[in-house]
């Protein structure tokens, strides 16, 4: 029987915690087992209990504190996930095999000088190959923050970074507008042409502003690369929104073709404890403390 997994990536501060923390809860009230690996070394702390954490293996503040080595947070980074690709025995001995597993890979960040993982560095690529020997259907999820979305040629950078990954890893890519809940009324209706884009118009509305004829040429050249071939469209995600988490987390399911495989189980007696009845404790502890 496959596995299922969501490769969780995104810029710093796009909301790959928050997500992955939306997501358990919702699969905890819908009687959905959902679990969470990180594979970030340089994180610091989630609201969320993980199955997984690469800093038990290594280490970024590890790294950069080695005399031998002496590398920057970049550099860290790059070692650190060259290391755990030389480790894949750790990842698999923690995964373990349990029936009908589908598990969120909380990813470094793509931000500049750590874009590489996704780009001209074969980590993540070798990830993906090694879970697809696992059984595993693996699905890419690239969050991109609404409110980074405020002008078009930042809007461009956000889908040229999700671009990279998509080409690189060759996987099914699901790309999401987190933070929706963050934004006025105003402003989600001024977010909603970024959504379904139509590049040339966005493109025109915006010509007066530039005034180098190459990068004009260049901008558009992107752009018709990303409308002709609709390359890139984004979900909306709103954490306070359930249905509008169903309506993403069906897209990410049809992707890799989650449930086509699943047996048939009876219905839990109503005096039987449920699944996710450790998750319902976890996030009831936050919540007082």
């Amino acid at each position: 029987m496959p596995r299922y997994a969501q490769l969780v990536m995104g810029p710093a501060g796009s909301g790959k915690s928050t997500y992955c923390s939306t997501l358990i809860q919702h699969a905890a009230a819908i009687n959905r087992s959902v679990q969470v690996v990180n594979l970030d070394p340089a994180a610091e702390h989630f609201d969320y209990p993980v199955m997984a954490d690469i800093r038990e293996l290594i280490m970024v503040d590890d790294v950069m504190e080695d005399e031998s080595l002496r590398f920057g947070p970049n550099g860290g980074l790059v070692f650190c996930m060259e290391y755990f690709a030389n480790n894949f025995d750790w990842l698999e001995e923690s995964l373990g095999h349990v029936e009908d597993d589908y598990i969120l890979f909380d990813c470094p960040v793509v931000s500049a000088g750590q874009i590489e993982l996704y780009t001209h560095l074969p980590v993540m690529r070798q990830l993906v190959e090694q879970l697809q020997q696992w059984e595993f259907r693996v699905c890419g999820i690239f969050l991109v923050d609404s409110q980074f979305m405020v002008e078009t040629f930042k809007f461009i950078s956000g889908i040229m970074a999700a671009l990279s990954a998509m080409v690189s890893l060759e996987i099914p890519t699901v790309n999401i507008m987190t933070k929706m809940d963050l934004l006025s009324p105003k402003a989600k209706k001024e977010i909603e042409k970024y959504l379904d884009p139509d590049m040339y118009s966005m493109m025109e509305d915006n010509s007066v502003t530039i005034r180098s004829k190459k990068f004009k040429k260049l901008t558009k050249a992107i752009c018709g690369l990303i409308d002709d071939y609709s390359m890139v469209r984004f979900l909306p995600f709103d954490r306070t929104d359930e249905e509008g988490i169903n309506i993403v987390l069906q897209h990410i399911d049809f992707s890799i073709q989650y449930g086509e495989d699943l047996e048939f189980k009876e219905p839990k007696e109503p005096d039987e404890e449920p699944d996710n009845t450790n998750y319902d404790d976890f996030f009831q502890d936050k919540e007082e403390d």
